[in-house]
């Protein structure tokens, strides 16, 4: 099966490396539309755009599937947007929340973008005591690498939620990428990957291209920072 995945940058390789590591027989196509990076701070109208092309490029590589490795556009777009290709279309977030209704968590915190925050998806979905944290600019600062600005920003928010969630939701899929610096903050708070949740088949020839539209040193570095995986081929769109 051929899986194409897309996301704003580096953020939704967390979720190809977990299908990598739980389905490695299929062909895996991955988009970071980094040009574009941040989406947590774009319109609506902005984002059913960039999740227009973003799907287009990737039918253009003959994919079975498309999953949304993005929680904003998951989080805005998904029901506008999951009946309109040919192709079948699942987001990130809603098997999260399946996971969250039926598991032993009460008190949840969920960290996003803004834009995933502002749509209250998992309060309202969510049969638990949601609390929900925006944090706008984690997103670019872990593009940018900038750990001990990260270390700061987490710092600031999370300080009050210690001993007071069971669980925290990594609601955009750039924070795996910083779950460890999370943890130090929060340790007896289980941390909560939404990639976790995807289910797939796997059969397929194990395939592996990436594209960015801007890659760089940085970009590679990244790259090999989340997957560390030599057979992955990187290219990039023009």
């Amino acid at each position: 099966m051929r899986v194409g995945l897309f996301d704003s940058g580096i953020g939704g390789l967390t979720v190809l490396k977990r299908l990598l590591e739980k389905y490695p027989q299929n062909d895996y196509i991955y988009y970071g539309d980094n040009l574009n990076v941040p989406y947590g701070n774009k319109s609506i109208t902005e984002l059913l755009v960039l999740a227009d092309n973003n799907i287009k490029f990737l039918l253009s590589h003959n994919v079975d599937i498309i999953i949304i490795a993005c929680g904003t556009i998951s989080s805005t777009c998904f029901k506008k947007i999951k009946n309109n290709y040919e192709v079948p279309i699942y987001d990130i977030i809603n098997p999260t929340i399946t996971f969250l209704n039926k598991s032993n968590y009460h008190n949840i915190l969920v960290m996003a973008t803004k834009r995933t925050i502002d749509s209250h998806i998992f309060k309202k979905h969510v049969n638990k005591l949601v609390y929900e944290l925006a944090t706008p600019e984690l997103a670019t600062l872990i593009e940018n690498n900038n750990l001990k600005e990260i270390d700061k920003v987490l710092k600031k928010y999370l300080d009050k939620y210690i001993n007071k969630v069971d669980a925290l939701v990594l609601g955009c899929t750039h924070y795996p990428i910083i779950a460890s610096n999370i943890k130090s903050i929060l340790p007896s708070t289980k941390i909560i990957d939404m990639s976790e949740e995807l289910k797939l088949e796997n059969n397929g020839h194990s395939e592996r291209t990436i594209y960015f539209k801007k890659i760089d040193d940085k970009i590679i570095k990244n790259i090999k920072k989340v997957l560390n995986n030599d057979s992955i081929i990187i290219q990039r769109v023009d």
